[in-house]
């Protein structure tokens, strides 16, 4: 295991990765705050729906994509985000809050990164955009840290026995990257169609990245 939180948690149970337990008093307070605006009208729900799928699912994860992108056709990028994250990725202009300290760390065929926040939900949002709900479960991040790999089968990732599994545990000043492994017979694809493959998941570890 790596990371700077202390890894001491409750028994994990045997939630799936959407995770079912009772929303925290920040949930409830946002959602008070979101259903009273709308009741006042003034706040589209449809838009506000838009607004949190487009950060959600395009924005930011196809900040991150861009990375990886960049880094599996560029062996001199790869090796500036390795060493210096935080720098390479301001290198393709994202930068900014909840991004100030990203470190990267790197999937091959004999080790598996994934990444958690087992105490809140810390995430590098200049690339990945705002937390999926299973990430900021206690299911997903208790369980991580205890049996990584039924967490990983319950996203449909099972991995071969001799693969390493490691699990970093973002804080509120150091945020993980994952970069996945290319995957094989895209040798051919521009960076543009190789960042198109490349899923939000992929770069939390819960997925591999799928050739077309």
């Amino acid at each position: 295991m790596s990371g700077d939180h202390d890894h001491s948690h409750p028994g994990g149970h045997a939630h799936t990765h959407d995770g079912q337990n009772a929303p925290s008093e920040t949930a409830l307070r946002v959602k008070a705050l979101e259903s009273l605006l709308v009741e006042k009208g003034l706040v589209d729900p449809s838009a506000l729906d838009a607004i949190v799928d487009y950060y959600e699912h395009k924005v930011g994860p196809r900040n991150g994509a861009r990375v990886v992108a960049r880094a599996w056709v560029d062996p001199a990028y790869r090796t500036r985000l390795l060493t210096d994250a935080t720098a390479a990725i301001a290198e393709l202009g994202y930068s900014g809050a909840q991004g100030e300290y990203i470190v990267t760390v790197e999937n091959t065929p004999a080790t598996h990164n994934m990444v958690v926040c087992t105490l809140c939900s810390c995430y590098p949002w200049p690339i990945l955009g705002l937390p999926p709900a299973w990430y900021k479960s206690p299911s997903y991040r208790s369980r991580s840290v205890i049996e990584p790999r039924a967490v990983l089968h319950e996203f449909g990732l099972d991995l071969a026995d001799d693969v390493e599994v490691r699990v970093w545990d973002s804080t509120a000043e150091v945020r993980y990257l994952v970069l996945p492994e290319r995957p094989p017979g895209t040798e051919a694809l521009t960076e543009d169609q190789l960042a198109a493959l490349v899923t939000r998941d992929a770069m939390i570890g819960t997925a591999r990245v799928q050739a077309p």
